[in-house]
């Protein structure tokens, strides 16, 4: 009976860890499903995760309130994993905004089906062609395969003080860097109109530029942004890389 209680105890840690993965990273969040349905998902997918693994507790808790604390230790863990999925999905979400504010689309915003909050038109976009490709490369089954590598590198029970916290603020700067790089062409594309557009108003001042800009860049902006999704798969790669990359710093 002890035996059986000290395995439960475990599920339901592990299941912690796991259930932010569920209801906020993009990936396994995309799914409109109820939120009761996904934490029975995850704690179906703990305990195969437990049973697959042998993963022990180190010392069984001995009173609620270590309990509480061995709780609330993989709540945190797992959002600070969940983070690391999220922030990768950003980049492309920031990716978007960039281009919105250059093809004059910042006015019109979408509902984002995962956050269920406003976001930029040409984002929604390419957030939604990330998900489709991480699951076409099976990046979930990554995912689970990097949560079960976690519960052996650090098991439940450890605190969360020993994590490498300080890979969290590289992570989320990295975010920057990997949006500007999934839409640099068109970004620079629409940059050298803008600069063109500005000289021209300059010699022809009676030219109305705003009126011919803004359909200008767009057609220009669009058809270098398609010309340039045949290299926007290695620019994912890194990005979804960097998810992995991120589980190992914090877990180091």
């Amino acid at each position: 009976m002890q035996a059986e209680t000290a395995w439960l105890i475990l599920v339901v840690l592990v299941t912690l860890r796991v259930l932010p993965l569920f209801l906020l990273a993009p990936v396994f969040g995309s799914a409109p499903a109820p939120a009761l349905f996904r934490a029975a998902l995850a704690f179906a997918l703990a305990a195969a995760l437990v049973s697959a693994t042998g993963v022990r507790l180190a010392q069984p808790p001995a009173s609620v309130e270590r309990l509480a604390l061995l709780a609330a230790n993989e709540l945190a863990l797992g959002a600070a994993l969940a983070f690391g999925v999220a922030a990768a999905f950003a980049a492309f979400l920031f990716g978007g905004r960039l281009l919105d504010l250059q093809f004059g689309f910042g006015v019109a915003n979408l509902i984002d089906p995962v956050t269920h909050t406003q976001a930029p038109l040409l984002g929604i976009g390419l957030n939604l062609l990330a998900v489709t490709v991480f699951f076409l490369l099976d990046g979930h089954h990554l995912l689970i395969r990097a949560l079960a590598a976690s519960l052996e590198r650090f098991p439940p029970g450890r605190s969360i003080t020993e994590l490498g916290l300080g890979a969290v603020a590289g992570h989320a700067g990295g975010m920057f860097t990997f949006g500007l790089m999934l839409v640099a062409p068109a970004v620079l594309a629409v940059l050298l109109l803008d600069i063109g557009f500005a000289l021209a108003a300059r010699a022809m001042p009676q030219m109305n530029v705003f009126i011919v800009a803004i359909p200008f860049k767009i057609a220009v902006g669009l058809l270098v942004l398609a010309a340039s999704l045949r290299y926007l798969g290695t620019a994912m790669g890194r990005a979804f890389e960097s998810i992995f990359r991120y589980w190992q710093a914090l877990l180091s």
